[in-house]
């Protein structure tokens, strides 16, 4: 499909269809809850729609407006913010426990944040973070199905596309989304099947390789060593909720990934695409690690946010996610900054700081969190993605018997 020729009319629904019938997988007699900026109705009308006519039971909608929530935190007490209230908390749980399948739809104004305080943003979110606690928990538990998506709108379009106008920029975005989730294929889902197969063969040769650690090497850098826990599992695209039924938890999405052992992490690690953090960006950035933890870091751009982020809780400072990507995944060759960690972290190898998903380790669903940790993986309210692959990544795995093996070379899978 070639740009000029393109019109978002004419796929939008195609897009609705791949999402809810391939990512969540909705059937008759399901619940679904779309959260989803306010710029973004047209849209969500249309997977409102498009849901309805899968049989879905109930769909409920949740708007997000960024120009409030700016009103909102510039103009309100550290009181009332931290103030979360109970019905929130009970709306949560309740469709949580039912459940509800949830889609969240990402697409915010990369900037939206810049000008609030960041002490207090830090403040209300760890309010909102430890009054959702349990919701979290199960989410993150894959209690139920979830997917993350993207939509075009005139703050993140002219972000990403300066030099455009505000309607060629989110036509442009629009048409690059798309293109991530292979929806100009002659035929999208077989397409996508395909490329499910493909992360689940790289995912099945390095839980069979039965790995103690992996080594991270690159130009800029970067010099990293990343203990495994026992018995970790590398997931593909796909994931399962506790029903036993398949969902796709990112779209797009171009990796494999596992947690670390929270005790064994050691050396130094460096960004390689801006971290969009709660609307603020963080960028040449470096962590270094001893023994699992943060030990020092520094940053050239928004160093209070990262500082943010690893104060969060006790174990903020620790990581909860390795993910392997590709160099050149189709994200990563159309050589576009989306501002944005959906997409970016499609496009390079990242790692994030914070809780684990449960999932990456045998029966780890239903562990509680004490024996979670007991085995290795972190527990924080925070759970934050930043990206460290380039085209010099090279990272080898360590086995069990001592011998090595190449994952990555110059960027890219060779296993």
């Amino acid at each position: 499909m070639d740009f000029k020729d393109f019109k978002v009319e004419d796929y939008i629904e195609k897009y609705s269809e791949l999402i809810l019938k391939i990512g969540l997988k909705i059937k008759e007699g399901d619940t679904l809850v779309i959260r989803g900026p306010i710029e973004a109705a047209s849209f969500i009308r249309t997977l409102t729609k498009k849901a309805y006519e899968l049989n879905a039971k109930e769909v409920v909608i949740d708007y997000r407006d960024a120009e409030i929530s700016k009103l909102k935190f510039k103009n309100e007490s550290l009181d009332v913010l931290t103030d979360i209230p109970q019905h929130k908390i009970d709306k949560e749980n309740y469709y949580m426990d039912k459940k509800a399948k949830y889609l969240s739809i990402t697409g915010g104004d990369p900037d939206a944040f810049k000008e609030v305080d960041s002490e207090k943003l830090l403040e209300a979110n760890i309010a909102s973070s430890k009054a959702l606690r349990d919701f979290s928990d199960k989410m993150m538990a894959n209690f139920t199905s979830w997917c993350v998506v993207g939509a075009s709108i005139a703050p993140w379009a002219t972000k990403v596309f300066p030099n455009l106008s505000e309607e060629e920029a989110v036509r442009k975005l629009w048409y690059e989304i798309f293109n991530t989730v292979r929806l100009f294929e002659d035929d999208p889902e077989e397409a996508l099947e395909k490329h499910i197969e493909n992360l689940s063969h790289y995912a099945k040769v390095l839980n069979e390789s039965k790995l103690k650690e992996l080594k991270y090497t690159s130009k800029k850098g970067t010099d990293l060593s990343v203990k495994l826990p026992e018995n970790y599992i590398f997931a593909g695209a796909t994931d399962v909720n506790s029903s036993g039924e398949e969902f796709i938890a990112n779209m797009p999405s171009e990796e494999v990934f596992t947690a670390p052992h929270k005790d064994g992490v050691n050396g130094i690690v460096y960004n390689t695409l801006p971290l969009n953090y709660n609307g603020n960006l963080i960028d040449d950035f470096y962590l270094k690690f001893e023994d699992g933890k943060v030990i020092d870091y520094d940053a050239k751009v928004g160093k209070e946010y990262l500082r943010n982020i690893l104060e969060t809780d006790e174990d903020s400072k620790r990581l909860g996610e390795v993910a392997l990507v590709s160099y050149n995944t189709p994200i990563s060759m159309r050589k576009i900054l989306f501002f944005n960690t959906l997409y970016d972290e499609n496009a390079s190898c990242h790692l994030a700081l914070g809780m684990a998903y449960p999932s990456c380790i045998e029966g780890g669903e239903k562990m509680s969190i004490e024996e979670l940790k007991e085995r290795g993986l972190n527990y924080s309210l925070s759970h934050v993605d930043f990206m460290v692959g380039d085209e010099t990544t090279n990272i080898v795995g360590i086995k069990e018997d001592g011998q090595e093996m190449q994952i990555f070379k110059d960027g890219n899978f060779v296993i």
